[in-house]
């Protein structure tokens, strides 16, 4: 089996990510600071401890501002609905993820804010002369995905962010398809807000993502319940992490997590360097095939994106799991507007999503089993 669906999950995890969960179970499974005994501290402070590189990796000076969620969707929305207020306006992206999408519909259909979404003029990705014609004098927020998790599309957050400090808007990214091969720095960057998700590029367990704060101001709650804290009271804590955090966390997966990013921090060059040199590859190979490939050449960041003729996507991505034993993703991956912008709204994408794992021996039998496939429509046609 070859596995090239790295978008919505990695597959293979680093032997340490594996090692920390099965540890966790074993020694770290108290309740993290719910109570005062040794076992609860001592998980605690193994959570503290994974705040703190995540806020040191991202560039965030203040790590109880990092919030853990069980994945990127719920950073989102937390975000989302923790800060957008009635009258509020939002410029969002063409290459968003219905993780934004929705959340932003139903706070619109709900009579709270309005929405924008900005179509990239540039075959890269979006950039800041996108969003300037849909600026307001109410914008409160812009909401950018930092790579599309359809055809790796890269928006140039840095100066979206510059932007948005001297208009004093928040900025908000969703690093889902880029954590852990793509340097963030959210101080340099800009940035108000960083959804992440654990399993994809920190090779963490599923379930696991978070958001980071880089603002004075505190969101609304998404969740509310037990935090540990000002337990006689029945009003949401004020501070964070325990505003954003009610519930219990799960120490397993945030001691996963923190394995994940280290093995990353230990191997970052390399990640970057395979990443953009099996993108380069596969994408150059499959134009050579004449198929219609929606990734630019630049966009070496692991996701490629293309059809073969008029065939549906999903039937390709089925003919090469059941007959080759490859996964990739057929379909739509969640991201409409993305799909209009491709106009591939009726045929949907084959995406192919690399992970530090795959080889160049996977890419060339990938690139074969294509080849194959390609060949038997051909025969079809012509006997037609």
């Amino acid at each position: 089996m070859i596995y090239l669906d790295n978008s919505a999950t990695t597959l293979i995890k680093p032997k340490q990510v594996i090692t920390a969960v099965n540890d966790a179970l074993i020694h770290y499974s108290a309740n993290p600071g719910r109570s005062g005994h040794n076992e609860s501290i001592k998980c605690a402070l193994m959570v503290e401890k994974t705040r703190e590189n995540l806020a040191k990796h991202f560039g965030l000076s203040c790590p109880e501002n990092v919030i853990f969620t069980s994945n990127c969707t719920t950073a989102l929305n937390s975000a989302i609905f923790g800060f957008c207020q009635k009258g509020d306006h939002v410029i969002t992206t063409e290459n968003e993820h219905n993780s934004v999408l929705r959340p932003l519909e139903e706070l619109h259909k709900q009579g709270k804010i309005t929405y924008d979404i900005v179509f990239q003029t540039s075959a890269q990705g979006i950039t800041l002369k996108d969003i300037m014609p849909y600026i307001k004098i109410n914008t409160k927020m812009i909401i950018c995905n930092h790579i599309s998790n359809v055809n790796g599309a890269k928006a140039n957050i840095k100066e979206i962010g510059q932007f948005c400090k001297e208009k004093n808007i928040l900025f908000m990214v969703d690093s889902a398809q880029s954590c852990g091969h793509e340097r963030i720095n959210m101080e340099e960057d800009n940035i108000n807000l960083l959804a992440f998700a654990g399993h994809k590029g920190f090779y963490a367990p599923l379930a696991i993502g978070g958001l980071l704060i880089n603002t004075s101001t505190i969101p609304q709650p998404f969740i509310f319940g037990g935090t540990g804290t000002n337990s006689l009271e029945l009003t949401q804590p004020n501070t964070l992490p325990e505003r954003l955090e009610s519930g219990t966390l799960s120490t397993p997966l945030i001691l996963g997590l923190n394995a994940g990013l280290e093995f990353v921090e230990n191997h970052f060059e390399e990640i970057q360097y395979k990443l953009d040199d099996l993108s380069t590859y596969l994408n150059f190979e499959l134009n050579k095939l004449n198929f219609k490939v929606y990734t630019q050449p630049e966009n070496s960041t692991g996701v490629i994106a293309f059809n073969i003729e008029d065939i549906d996507s999903s039937e390709i991505a089925t003919i090469l799991n059941e007959k080759f034993g490859i996964c990739v993703r057929g379909g739509f991956q969640c991201a409409p507007m993305k799909h209009r912008a491709l106009k591939t709204t009726q045929q949907g994408v084959v995406r192919v999503s690399l992970s530090y794992f795959n080889t160049f021996t996977e890419i060339q039998k990938l690139l074969y089993a294509l080849k194959h496939i390609k060949s038997k429509i051909f025969k079809i046609k012509d006997a037609k």
